[in-house]
């Protein structure tokens, strides 16, 4: 056995039998993504790999060269070779939040056996809008794809599930890109900026500030720019099944938002599911254990598995 050095660690080089190898095929493939991600990491000492008994967590592997641009990627024990990768988009208003925030999803996930990949994106501000975190999202999925052979699964085989910001992100990527993305889950995600329900609603007053930074285009109620219709969800669907939720007591996403949604998919006979949750508020998960334990993740995991 050799001790080898790199960026100050230590690891150990061992030489193993072909029958050693057959063996441990499955701790092979982990450990060869692993190798492989850590000498690509650059010794950033903010990346870390944890290893188990055939699984695997990667921490803030860089997917592009803005400091945002960090994604975590779970990889449990045992998942068939044409299993989806769940790709996690955290809210906060498009100006807030990150990856972490999606944590407890993701590890309820990892203990169904589903890979996943959390992600962080560029905030929105005067320099950054929607359309730079759609680029974001498609920069996570090529640096996936172009691992997904070590970790024998397929490229383009992603579900988006997004939450709030993140939920609006998932929507209008996944409608854009039915090429890569199998399936969509919102959580509480907006999906309207351009009707005239959501221009006349008081709504729409009060969070006309944060779609105008997310957008990147002042709002003019009379004569609304096209690129208000093009940041909605509901004007790009595609053959994407969609699975939504929405608490009908959401004030800073309000629920006709999902009814408009709804409203639309079941017009073009897109699949889908519509969780409406009574006297249920923004993103319950956080609020709400039992509803979050008994509605939000059994149907998560129902449609994801389908």
């Amino acid at each position: 056995m050799k001790l080898r050095k790199h960026c100050g660690v230590f690891y150990c080089r061992k030489t193993a039998t072909l029958a050693s190898m057959k063996k441990h095929l499955p701790s092979l493939r982990i450990a060869t993504l692993g190798v492989c991600l850590f000498m690509m990491s650059s010794c950033n000492r903010k990346f870390r790999v944890w290893v188990g008994k055939d699984s695997q967590k990667i921490y803030n592997l860089q997917y592009g060269d803005h400091k945002r641009q960090k994604m975590d990627v779970f990889l449990p024990a045992e998942y068939p070779a044409d299993a989806p990768v769940v790709l996690m988009l955290h809210g906060g208003a498009w100006k807030y939040g990150k990856k972490e925030h999606m944590i407890h999803i993701q590890k309820m996930l990892f203990a169904h056996n589903i890979p996943t990949v959390n992600m962080n994106y560029r905030l929105a501000s005067k320099e950054i809008n929607y359309k730079n975190q759609l680029e974001d999202i498609a920069e996570a999925i090529r640096k996936f794809n172009s691992l997904a052979g070590k970790a024998e699964l397929l490229p383009d085989n992603y579900i988006l599930l997004g939450e709030s910001a993140g939920g609006h992100l998932a929507l209008l990527y996944g409608y854009r890109h039915p090429e890569q993305v199998k399936k969509i889950i919102s959580l509480s995600g907006p999906t309207d900026f351009y009707s005239e329900t959501f221009l006349k609603s008081f709504y729409s007053k009060y969070t006309s500030g944060t779609v105008q930074t997310m957008v990147g285009v002042k709002l003019d109620r009379k004569n609304p720019a096209f690129d208000f219709q093009e940041a909605s969800p509901i004007s790009q669907v595609s053959n994407v099944p969609t699975l939504f939720f929405q608490g009908n007591k959401d004030f800073l996403v309000h629920y006709r938002q999902a009814l408009a949604l709804d409203s639309v998919l079941t017009e073009k006979n897109i699949p889908h599911k519509f969780i409406f949750m009574e006297n249920t508020g923004h993103a319950p998960r956080f609020f709400n254990k039992t509803k979050r334990d008994s509605i939000i993740y059994p149907n998560i995991l129902e449609w994801i598995k389908k």
